[in-house]
């Protein structure tokens, strides 16, 4: 079995201030807590960006700011920048992440239209096509996000058809949004049965759900994300004090299960990307 390989979402589009204190929303506070979780363990950044007042922003320019501040705070981490965005946003504008340089090594790709609570996160087919395009274009490789069971069947298919980057491919399953696909180990275990040989696959498991589905990944094979943008406790009432905490408790369940921990050199190897 691989080690695991830990990415820490350390703000997404959605939480607040209000609700975590240690949420980042500057420059400084994003280096801050990207090096927290980078030290803890985690070999991938999965990355938002915020202005200073909070407001999510997909501009390629803030997210040159801060990549070039966690690469000279962690040097050698691996970068996910999202092309998710926050809801709402145009397709165009999601997209703007990918152009800063170097051109990042992966992004997320998400692979099908879905509720959000409330809201509806819009990925129809036309916008996927686009997003493989520009990945296939600039040798971006993506991870997948699967909300939906059906996402998964969507992507291969497009894989099948080369509208998206192939084989070797790098799933995110989450489990857990509210309207979305229910965070159990069955719905977990299905997944992971159907995506292809020689893929790599992490679960990430929204609110109460983070650490079960944490556990169920290890033990799985598979690997772990956590952070603030999908969970902001570190058990229930406790909020976490930084994202650092979140991966130290993945850390642990790592260590009682008998899986070692990857960097992010050995993340790259596993993922299968070129240095």
């Amino acid at each position: 079995m691989d080690k695991l390989i830990i990415t820490a979402a350390i703000c997404g589009a959605e939480v607040t201030k209000e609700q975590n204190p240690a949420v980042p929303y500057t420059v400084e506070e994003i280096v801050r807590e990207a090096r927290s979780a980078v030290e803890a363990g985690a070999a991938i950044i999965h990355l938002h960006v915020r202005d200073d007042n909070g407001t999510p922003t997909q501009s390629h320019i803030r997210f040159q700011e801060c990549e070039d501040a966690i690469y000279k705070a962690c040097p050698g981490v691996i970068l996910i920048p999202s092309t998710g965005g926050a809801v709402g946003m145009t397709p165009d504008e999601r997209l703007d992440s990918t152009n800063t340089s170097p051109i990042p090594e992966m992004a997320t790709l998400d692979c099908g239209t879905c509720n959000f609570g409330d809201e509806i996160f819009d990925n129809t087919m036309p916008t996927m096509r686009a997003f493989g395009k520009r990945m296939i274009e600039k040798g971006i490789k993506p991870e997948y996000e699967c909300f939906e069971m059906g996402h998964l069947d969507t992507v291969l298919t497009m894989a099948r058809k080369g509208e998206v980057p192939g084989a070797p491919m790098q799933f995110n399953f989450v489990l857990g949004v509210p309207g979305c696909t229910p965070a159990t180990v069955d719905n977990l275990a299905w997944l992971v049965k159907n995506i292809p040989a020689g893929s790599t696959w992490t679960a990430t498991g929204i609110g109460r759900h983070a650490f079960p589905m944490a556990a169920a990944a290890i033990v799985m094979g598979g690997n772990v994300r956590v952070g603030f943008e999908d969970n902001l406790n570190l058990a229930k009432g406790v909020p976490a004090k930084s994202n650092g905490e979140l991966v130290a408790k993945v850390v642990r369940l790592a260590n009682e299960l008998g899986r070692g921990i990857a960097t992010s050199e050995e993340a790259r190897v596993i993922l299968g990307l070129k240095k």
